[in-house]
């Protein structure tokens, strides 16, 4: 009884360090500095997480945005949810923020 107890917190530590970090999904948000287009990236300013380069594929979904056609730099509360992969951030969700000035949207008035 006394290894099984030794045990469960272990394997538990274990299922949680093998757990890659491509896996977990990060969200960045606020104003785009530049787009590449050729190369179909952009760059992000996050307060709080400074500068990312983000790519984007036929995969990343747009909402309030106009596809990545829509995105020019300068354009503010911008919302991007990526996952790191071979280096990069991959965007799954690139939309426009609801506003509130926080991770997630809100929608309150901050001002």
């Amino acid at each position: 009884m006394k290894i099984a107890r030794t045990a469960a917190p272990l394997l538990i530590a274990a299922a949680v360090v093998a757990a890659p970090a491509s896996a977990l999904a990060a969200q960045f948000e606020g104003r785009i500095v530049s787009v590449n287009r050729e190369a179909k990236t952009f760059r992000i300013h996050d307060s709080e997480r400074g500068t990312k380069r983000i790519k984007v594929t036929g995969n990343t979904q747009f909402e309030r945005v106009n596809g990545f056609a829509g995105l020019h730099a300068g354009q503010r509360r911008i919302e991007v949810t990526a996952k790191r992969k071979n280096g990069r951030w991959v965007a799954s969700l690139v939309e426009r923020s609801g506003g509130g000035g926080h991770h997630g949207g809100g929608g309150g008035d901050d001002d």
